[in-house]
């Protein structure tokens, strides 16, 4: 699909869904798929560190969690406004494994409302290997890029992943970067300032090398970009 053609298809799809809450069933407001108190009360992931996302319940706003201080990632911050739990994790699993339009709609809103005008020249997606997209069909990060991408006018440049590597469930921190060494490439020369996107971030193992692969390629200054963090395990 042409990224031209994006802000018609979303258009349409917002008025042909039922004003209807997305989460109580309720009524709906008059300009959004959700309901005042069913968005108040949302996981929203404040407090959280400012480099990683990493939700600190209890701590001060802005304070760089023990992981970042003791190694921190390739990207410079991340923007991550809701925690992966709830209403949530469900909407984020209709969207990523059935590619729900309505689930999809529903969290690109959430975000979209949480972003304040990023100084960023560019986006780019987490790409799936050849062999992953053909399996599941459809990449979540990719159709939330492609969307971000025409609402702020942005290019959106291809990443590429070069390895095929193992499922990042089960293993640790430092185990996720190795499964995760070398697995992106971007061929393309980029801009200063970017922001890849994903859908959620764990540990942030593969948003950190794909933020590697964007350095050699040029960038700069780098945001990580995700609908929600997982909370602390």
């Amino acid at each position: 699909m042409s990224t031209s053609i994006i802000p018609w298809v979303d258009r349409v799809l917002r008025h042909a869904l039922p004003g209807r809450c997305a989460f109580c069933l309720g009524p709906a407001g008059r300009q959004a798929p959700w309901c005042h108190d069913c968005l108040l009360a949302l996981p929203w992931n404040l407090p959280a560190c400012p480099r990683c996302g990493e939700p600190q319940p209890g701590q001060g706003l802005g304070r760089p969690c023990g992981a970042c201080l003791r190694r921190a990632p390739a990207f410079d911050l991340t923007r991550a406004p809701l925690r992966y739990e709830g209403e949530v994790s469900g909407l984020i699993r209709a969207f990523k494994f059935h590619a729900s339009p309505r689930a999809g709609s529903v969290l690109l809103e959430l975000f979209w409302r949480s972003l304040s005008t990023p100084p960023v020249e560019a986006l780019v997606a987490v790409p799936l290997h050849d062999r992953r997209a053909r399996q599941r069909g459809f990449n979540q990060a990719q159709w939330l890029a492609r969307r971000l991408a025409a609402r702020l006018d942005l290019p959106l440049i291809e990443a590429g992943r070069v390895r095929d590597t193992l499922s990042q469930r089960g293993l640790d921190r430092p185990a996720r970067r190795a499964n995760l060494r070398r697995a992106f490439r971007v061929e393309a020369r980029l801009p200063a300032r970017i922001a890849l996107v994903d859908d959620v971030m764990t540990t942030g193992a593969t948003l950190d090398a794909l933020a590697m692969a964007c350095r050699q390629a040029g960038a700069e200054v780098i945001e990580a970009w995700t609908l929600a963090r997982t909370p602390l395990q």
